[in-house]
């Protein structure tokens, strides 16, 4: 058996066409551009490639785009401020806090003070209890892009068995709660998991997101399942290069499962995809136009 693979770079762009028309509909109803607006505090450099990242894609997809730089001894009360005041602007529909946050600043503090309806990034204790009490909110970027590659290939989740590897806040409880309103029968492990390997060969569906390189390998994953790989390591490739590589060892696993997401090109294109996505819906809410129900 050689797995199918899921093309997250290919959906991604189908996506970010799909807000591109529909930011477009928006600025014609509305007047104005969606907006998002990205706080980069300190010079952390993999944060500010990402940041760069994210303001091209806006762009290019029709929608306004600022970004915010600070210094790294900015204040968390100077910090908290601007966030009241992007808050307070009406011309600002999605608002994003690039983490990490130098150690002086307490992050649940800055996350907690953005306005639910703005939160793009759906890290707000409001959002996350939307989620798992079944309401409408925002969902963090990650999990919903694997979520819609799911069921883009497998269709109808409902009954399914699904193992979520890793229970951060970002990406493990929410993918969870995603796949719990999609009816599967879900479980959460983790690195203190006993026999991790026999519970994940339980799985239909597995979503690897432990941030440990190519640790899941062939014989856990039961025949025919569908294997997500949210990691992102980078390893030694030797000679002085490195490689990136996500959890699960792709090259054996890909042999057992019926479909995988490699690592590049799979989940990565849809976190800001994604993002995209949730900034068209804050605009669509702020701003009182309605959005037709699946259109993104």
């Amino acid at each position: 058996m050689s797995a199918a693979i899921i093309d997250g770079k290919a959906f991604a762009e189908g996506l970010r066409e799909r807000v591109g028309a529909l930011a477009a509909d928006f600025t014609a109803k509305a007047g104005r551009k969606p907006g998002l607006t990205v706080v980069l505090v300190g010079e952390d450099p993999a944060s500010a490639v990402y940041v760069r990242s994210k303001g091209k894609a806006t762009e290019a997809a029709g929608m306004k785009s600022d970004t915010i730089r600070l210094p790294a001894e900015t204040s968390e009360a100077d910090l908290l401020d601007l966030v009241g005041s992007l808050n307070a602007d009406d011309s600002v529909d999605g608002i994003l806090v690039q983490l990490p946050l130098p150690k002086h600043i307490n992050e649940s503090a800055v996350i907690a003070a953005i306005d639910p309806n703005k939160d793009v990034d759906g890290f707000h204790p409001v959002n996350a209890g939307r989620l798992a009490t079944g309401l409408n909110g925002f969902v963090p970027c990650t999990p919903l892009g694997c979520l819609m590659l799911l069921k883009d290939r497998l269709g109808d989740l409902a009954g399914k068995e699904a193992v979520v590897i890793g229970r951060s806040n970002i990406v493990g409880k929410p993918m969870a709660q995603l796949l719990l309103g999609e009816s599967c029968t879900v479980t959460i492990a983790h690195s203190r998991t006993k026999d991790l390997p026999e519970v994940v060969r339980r799985a239909d569906i597995v979503v690897a997101a432990a941030g440990r390189p190519e640790m899941v390998k062939a014989d856990w994953i039961k025949p025919g399942a569908a294997v997500i790989d949210v990691g992102i390591n980078r390893i030694d490739a030797g000679e002085g290069k490195t490689r990136l590589v996500g959890d699960v060892a792709f090259g054996e696993v890909a042999g057992v499962a019926g479909a995988i997401t490699p690592v590049p090109g799979g989940v990565g294109p849809m976190t800001i995809a994604v993002l995209l996505r949730n900034a068209l819906v804050a605009a669509h809410r702020n701003a009182g136009v309605p959005l037709e129900k699946g259109a993104i």
